[in-house]
C-alpha cells in the first residue's frame, strides 16, 4: 500500500512510511504485526470516508485508541485507524447524570470532568489513566470496582457508529433504531433470528460474573436488552465508534479499605464472596505467586506463611456509615479465617494498603531481558465456587512447564490475571508458552469459565473460542458479524477467527522476531516503561 492509495475524501493523517507503521505494530499485549498503513481521522466524516474506501477496496480497518489492550485487537495487518484524536468532551449534564464524549477521550479525563461537578464514571480499569473511552466500550472493559458497579456495557446509553458502508448514526437506548440504514436492518434481523434459534443459556457462561468474550447477545436478547448491548464489546468488528454517551454516578461520600492475610486460598475465596455479598465496591486477590515477586522489592509486611491477601474497599454516604461497613466486613473475615487484618479510613492510609496491589509491576519490568512478562492467559473468569480450583490449576500448569508466574485479580468476581514470566533465552520456550496456553484453556473450559473476563477476545483469543463456547454460540457470533460486515473489512480476525488463524504469530518479546526500526523500537520501549499508552504516536 502506498500513500497514493489513501481515500480521496479523507482529511486526516494517512501514512504508509515504515516509521509510522512500526509505531503502531505493537500495543500493551504480546503481539507484533506491522500494519500496511496508519490513518488518523480528524472527524466522524473522516471515519465514514475510510469505511467507504475499505468496502470498495477490501482494505481491513483496525480501530485503535491508546493501544493499551492486552488481546491484540488493535494490532494486525491492514490499516490501523487511530481514533485517539476524536477526543472532544461535551459538558457534563449534572441533573441527567450523563455526558457525551469522543471515543478518543481518556477515561481519566472523562472521570476528572465528572468529578469536578460531583459525579464520576464508576467503571475504572487499572488502565483508566491512559485508556480511551472507545477502547473501554469496544472491549466492555471492567476493573476492580465491577464488583459493585458492573462493567462498561450497562453504563453506555448510546454509541455513534460508522457502519460498513460509511453510514453514520447514533444507536441509543432512548431513541428509535435507525432501521432505514442497511447495516442496522441486517443487525436487527440477525438478532431476531438468533433469538428464535439459540437458547439464551448457550450465549452466556452460567455463574460467570464478568464476560467480555463473544458478542453481548445474551444481554441484548434478555428483557430490557438493546442493540447497544451487542455493539459494546464488539471490538471494532461491527462498526467504528466515534462518540459515546455514558451515564454517571454521584461521587462517594467516603471510602474505607481493609487488607487481610490468609493461610489458605479457600479461606480467601470464601471471604471474597462475603465481601461481594456485603456490598464492597472492590475485592482484590494477591496470590502467593504475586507476594513472592513483590517481596523482591523489599519487605511487604505480609507474613511468609500467608497463602493469599485480600484487599477490599467499601463506600458510604458518610465517614460514619462507611466505617460501620468496614467493621462489619472485617468482623466477617476474622470469623472465616483471616490471619491479620489492617484497616484504613483516611485517603493516605488507604493508598498505603492499596500500594501492595501495584507493587509487582515495576519489579516484573526489572526482570528483563531474561524473564519477560507475557500476558497470554491473563483474563480467565470462572464461577466463584470454582475460583480456588482455577488458581491452583494455573499454579500447577506453570509448575509443570517450569515457568514462574504472578497471579492476582478481582477475587470478588472470581476473575484472575496471570503474568507468566518466560525465559526467552531458554531452549524450547515457545513450546512452553503454547503448552501453558493449551492447558489453561482446557482448565477454564472444565470449570465452566470464560477466557476473557474484561479484556476482550482480540486476535489472541478468537481462535480459542471453540474451547469455551458451544457450536450454537459460535454460529451466532459469526452470524452477527456477517450481518454487520458482509465485506469482512472491520477488524477481521478479531473476535471471530478465520480459517488458519492462530492465537499469536510474532511475539514482540521474541529475540528472533524481525526488528523494528531502532527509533520506533526505542519509543515503544519508553511508552511501555512509563506506561504512557495515551501518548499520540505520530506527534513531532
Amino acid at each position: 500500500m502506498h500513500a497514493a492509495d489513501r481515500p480521496t475524501d479523507f482529511g486526516g493523517v494517512f501514512r504508509t512510511d515504515l516509521m509510522a507503521r512500526a509505531l503502531y505494530a505493537e500495543g500493551a499485549g504480546i503481539a507484533r504485526c506491522l500494519p500496511a498503513a496508519v490513518a488518523v481521522p480528524a472527524s466522524t466524516e473522516d471515519v465514514a470516508a475510510l469505511a467507504r474506501w475499505a468496502k470498495r477496496t477490501g482494505a481491513a480497518l483496525i480501530p485503535r485508541g491508546s493501544g493499551s489492550g492486552m488481546a491484540a485487537g488493535a494490532v494486525g495487518p491492514g490499516v490501523v485507524v487511530d481514533l485517539s484524536r476524536l477526543n472532544g468532551l461535551g459538558p457534563v449534564q449534572l441533573e441527567a447524570r450523563r455526558v457525551v464524549a469522543g471515543t478518543g477521550v481518556l477515561r481519566g479525563a472523562l472521570d476528572a470532568a465528572a468529578r469536578a461537578v460531583g459525579l464520576r464514571f464508576p467503571v475504572d480499569p487499572s488502565s483508566g489513566a491512559f485508556c480511551t473511552l472507545g477502547g473501554m466500550v469496544g472491549a466492555n472493559a471492567a476493573g476492580a470496582r465491577t464488583l459493585r458497579f458492573g462493567a462498561t456495557r450497562p453504563w453506555v446509553l448510546g454509541v455513534r457508529c460508522v457502519f460498513d458502508d460509511g453510514t453514520d448514526a447514533w444507536i441509543h437506548r432512548e431513541r428509535p433504531l435507525p432501521t432505514a440504514l442497511p447495516a442496522v436492518r441486517r443487525l436487527v434481523q440477525a438478532m431476531e433470528e438468533i433469538g428464535r434459534g439459540v437458547p439464551l443459556a448457550q450465549l452466556r457462561h452460567a455463574g460467570v460474573r464478568k464476560e467480555s468474550s463473544g458478542y453481548g447477545l445474551a444481554a441484548a436478547l434478555s428483557p430490557g436488552g438493546h442493540l447497544v448491548d451487542v455493539l459494546v464489546g464488539s471490538e471494532g468488528t461491527l462498526a467504528l465508534f466515534t462518540e459515546v454517551e455514558v451515564a454517571l454516578l454521584p461521587v462517594a461520600g467516603a471510602t474505607a479499605t481493609v487488607l487481610a492475610t490468609f493461610g489458605s486460598l479457600e479461606a480467601a475465596t470464601v471471604c471474597a464472596g462475603l465481601a461481594a455479598d456485603a456490598g464492597a465496591t472492590a475485592c482484590e486477590l494477591l496470590d502467593r505467586t504475586f507476594l513472592d515477586v513483590a517481596s523482591r522489592g523489599g519487605p511487604t509486611g505480609v507474613p511468609a506463611s500467608a497463602e493469599a491477601v485480600l484487599i477490599a474497599e467499601v463506600e458510604g454516604d458518610t465517614v460514619s456509615t462507611c466505617g460501620g461497613s468496614l467493621q462489619q466486613l472485617a468482623g466477617l473475615w476474622r470469623q472465616h479465617g483471616a490471619i491479620e487484618i489492617h484497616q484504613a479510613a483516611d485517603p493516605a492510609e488507604e493508598h498505603r494498603l492499596w500500594a501492595l496491589r501495584h507493587a509487582a509491576s515495576p519489579i516484573l519490568s526489572q526482570l528483563a531481558p531474561r524473564l519477560r512478562s507475557m500476558q497470554f492467559i491473563e483474563d480467565g473468569c470462572v464461577p466463584p465456587e470454582q475460583f480456588p480450583a482455577y488458581v491452583r490449576g494455573v499454579r500447577a500448569t506453570l509448575d509443570r512447564f517450569g515457568t514462574l508466574g504472578v497471579i492476582f485479580g478481582h477475587a470478588g468476581d472470581a476473575h484472575a490475571h496471570v503474568n507468566p514470566l518466560v525465559d526467552t533465552t531458554a531452549p524450547g520456550w515457545r513450546d512452553r508458552v503454547q503448552g501453558i496456553l493449551d492447558s489453561v484453556c482446557e482448565l477454564t473450559a472444565s470449570l465452566g469459565g470464560t477466557l476473557a473476563g474484561e479484556h476482550g477476545d482480540g486476535r489472541l483469543r478468537a481462535p480459542l473460542l471453540g474451547r469455551v463456547w458451544g457450536l450454537e454460540a459460535l454460529g451466532a457470533f459469526a452470524h452477527i458479524k456477517d450481518a454487520a460486515d458482509p465485506s469482512g473489512v472491520l477488524n477481521p480476525g478479531c473476535k471471530v477467527a478465520r480459517p488458519g488463524d492462530v492465537p499469536f504469530d510474532v511475539l514482540r518479546h521474541d529475540p528472533e522476531a524481525p526488528a523494528l526500526p531502532a527509533e520506533a523500537a526505542a519509543l515503544l520501549a519508553q511508552i511501555e516503561k512509563t506506561r504512557d499508552w495515551g501518548r499520540y504516536r505520530l506527534q513531532t
